[in-house]
Parts: C-alpha cells; structure tokens; sequence
C-alpha cells in the first residue's frame, strides 16, 4: 500500500471517529430515556423546545457531542442535561444514565401540589352515587 493511501485511510479513520462523537439530538435523547419512542423524542425537538448550549434547536437532526448542555421540556419541568457521552444503543437504565449528567434534578414535589387524579365531585368530575341522590333528593323537594 502506498503512503497516500495509508495517509487517506488515516484520515478517513480519523473522520469517522469524529463522527462516531456525535448523535443526532432525537436519537441521543432516545438512548438516554428521556422519551419513550424516537418519534416523541423529535416531536419535542421540531416543537421549538429544545436548546443546545443556549441556541434553539427545532431540527431532529441536529448533532450533539459530549461536552453539550441541552435544555428540553419533560412532563411539567425543564430538564438540564450535560451531554457526556453519545451512546452506541438504547440499553438498560444503567447504561443510559452513563450518557448524561443532570445539571438541575427535578425537585420532590410537595403534598399541597399533587393533585388527586379522581377528584371528588364539586362541581368536576363524576359525583359519587352519593351525591348523585342528595342532587336528586334536591331537585324533587324543589319540584313539589
């Protein structure tokens, strides 16, 4: 083999080293479980949620490598996540959490904020069997 062609081979290493660094931003938010599917993944990122180290970022497409910061909605927080590594697989937990570093952890919500997901009827929601007769007892007394 000649030199230029070691020298070419080299660097097309090289190249795809430097390629094998980044990850599309939807694949690397996918890997890392922030989202279930990819598709979530890049809806959120076409949506306009999605910054990379401070820039907005609304193409799925976007490369990320490690060293990034990407801030992204999840749920009802915003999610700070240090990029430290691209990943090769979605693997177990374990894994994907090796991919990043949380800069600003979700805080536990306090009791006063979680709301039941069956309220009581006021008015909401569906009155219990309970209420249903005190609302009809009402309306009979009204109608006589």
């Amino acid at each position: 083999m000649s030199r230029k062609a070691k020298a070419s081979k080299s660097q097309n290493h090289q190249n795809d080293s430097v390629q094998s660094e980044k990850i599309r931003l939807d694949k690397w938010l996918w890997h890392a479980r922030f989202f279930k599917t990819r598709s979530l993944a890049a809806k959120v990122v076409s949506a306009g949620g999605c910054r990379v180290d401070g820039q907005p970022v609304v193409k799925t497409s976007f490369s990320v490598a490690s060293g990034a910061v990407v801030t992204f909605p999840q749920n009802d927080h915003v999610r700070v996540i240090k990029v430290l590594a691209p990943g090769n697989r979605r693997g177990p937990a374990s894994e994907a959490q090796a991919l990043y570093e949380d800069l600003d952890p979700p805080k536990p919500r306090d009791k006063e904020e979680i709301i039941p997901h069956v309220p009581k009827f006021d008015g909401k929601g569906r009155p219990s069997k309970q209420d249903r007769r005190a609302m009809e007892q009402m309306r009979r007394d009204l109608l006589e």
